[in-house]
């Protein structure tokens, strides 16, 4: 799952993904997310941190702190890149954070490293 604001990452992301064979799923904010995630129960969620109306950490944390998905990994993304930003977003429990702009290589390593049986490469 991806979920974002911008039509433009999330298109992008979603072509990568989408060209190694991975199903993904949209959204384009954190409480269309939660409803989708109910739905689709996904493997793997990434989320911008700069979202309106339900911003990232909070998604996140919702996420994390639901039994049911608690340990589905949650990657954070976002232009913001500081020490504080990542430290926060260890507390709300992401499994790992991705700089944008991002590359095809680093979205398919990140998804490769926390689902590791995925044919991802």
């Amino acid at each position: 799952m991806l979920i974002d604001d911008s039509r433009t990452i999330r298109r992008s992301a979603e072509t990568m993904l989408s060209s190694e064979g991975c199903e993904v799923i949209t959204a384009n904010d954190g409480f269309e997310a939660l409803a989708l995630i109910h739905r689709h129960k996904p493997d793997l969620i990434f989320v911008d941190i700069m979202m309106p109306r339900l911003d990232g950490y909070q998604t996140c944390a919702i996420i994390k702190n639901n039994a049911r998905f608690r340990k589905v990994p949650v990657i954070m993304l976002t232009s913001k890149d500081g020490l504080f930003d990542k430290a926060r977003g260890r507390i709300v429990g992401s499994d790992h954070y991705l700089t944008k702009p991002f590359t095809r290589n680093e979205l398919l390593r990140a998804v490769h490293e926390l689902l590791p049986s995925s044919a991802v490469a």
